[in-house]
Parts: C-alpha cells; sequence; structure tokens
C-alpha cells in the first residue's frame, strides 16, 4: 500500500530521524554499559584509561550531534538553535580541545565522571526523541527527558569548572614557587 503524496515528506524526515536518534542511542548505550562492565570489573582502575577505552566512540557521537544544528537549523527538528549550539560547542571543547588534545588530562576521573553523566542524560533524551518521532509516549521517559537535566548539568558543570580550576591554580602555585624557592635555614 502506498502513502499519499502529502505524507511522503513526513516520512522520510521521521525516517530519517529515528534512524539518527537510534544510531546515537546506540553509541551513547554502548560506552555507559562499556563503563560501567569497565568500573564492575576492574574497579576504579577502569576510570583511569576510560578515555583510551571509550574515546574514540565518544568523539565519534559528539561529531555525528553536530547534525543537530543542521535539523534545527532546516526545520527538521523542533529546537532553538542558540541554546543547542552552546551545549555543542562546550561538549565538543572539553572533548576535543581539552581531553583529546592533552594526553595528561586524559587519565583524570573527571573525564569518567563527565563521560558517565553526558551519556546518561543522551541515552535519555535520545530514547525520548526516538520514540517521540514514532509517535510512542510514555510518562516517565517524558519526565526523565525533561527533568534528569536538572541535577546532572551543575555537576557537570562542576566537574568541569572544579577540574580546571583547581588544575590552573596548582600550575599557578607551581609557577609562583619556583620563582621563590623556599630555602632551608641552617641551625
Amino acid at each position: 500500500m502506498a502513502l499519499p503524496a502529502w505524507l511522503l515528506p513526513r516520512y522520510r524526515k521521521n525516517t530519517y530521524l529515528f534512524i539518527y536518534y537510534l544510531i546515537q542511542f546506540c553509541g551513547h548505550s554502548w560506552i555507559f554499559t562499556n563503563m560501567t562492565v569497565r568500573f564492575f570489573s576492574f574497579g576504579e582502575d577502569s576510570m583511569v584509561d576510560t578515555f583510551y577505552a571509550i574515546g574514540l566512540v565518544m568523539r565519534l557521537c559528539q561529531s555525528i550531534s553536530l547534525l543537530e544544528l543542521l535539523h534545527i537549523y532546516v526545520g527538521i527538528e523542533p529546537n532553538h538553535l542558540f541554546p543547542r549550539f552552546l551545549q555543542l560547542t562546550e561538549r565538543i571543547i572539553i572533548l576535543f580541545v581539552v581531553i583529546t588534545s592533552q594526553e595528561e588530562v586524559q587519565e583524570k576521573y573527571v573525564v569518567c565522571v563527565l563521560f558517565i553523566f553526558w551519556n546518561l542524560l543522551d541515552m535519555v533524551r535520545y530514547t525520548y526523541s526516538m520514540l517521540s518521532v514514532i509517535g510512542i509516549s510514555y510518562a516517565i521517559l517524558t519526565w526523565l527527558s525533561q527533568s534528569l537535566w536538572m541535577p546532572i548539568y551543575p555537576l557537570c558543570v562542576l566537574a568541569e569548572g572544579m577540574y580546571y580550576t583547581y588544575s590552573h591554580l596548582y600550575s599557578e602555585r607551581r609557577d609562583v614557587l619556583g620563582v621563590f624557592p623556599f630555602k632551608k635555614k641552617k641551625m
């Protein structure tokens, strides 16, 4: 049975969005599951090499998420462009400029914490969006999608701001104390 001509553009748009959300959901679910299994298998040691274990897939998912700006711009996704641009820009800068480009940062616990928070949010968001496109709605999923960010975003900001502030202050301390070394008094 063929679809009426007026439904084809909407059908194609919904099919494309469903596939996009499904791909993102699978990527973020794989990352989250991998991190969870590694934590239960290796304990705290797994946190140190989180980036090495899942960094490639994380970079891929975040790179693909840039398509969302195009989705909003051309009108196939009903969101506001500027807030989404800010969120994606923040993540891209943190992931590619700060974490990927600096090996000493890749081994920090903050990377694991950020990845857990980001993937938890994205798994819920992409599940909600994927099901919404095909007209399926669950009250708990809707509530989570609209509410989970409230406790997690401040924790993300705290993790980003606290780590980088601490690192900056520590570097500054090292630079200052290196310039003015303490001398031991002879007795």
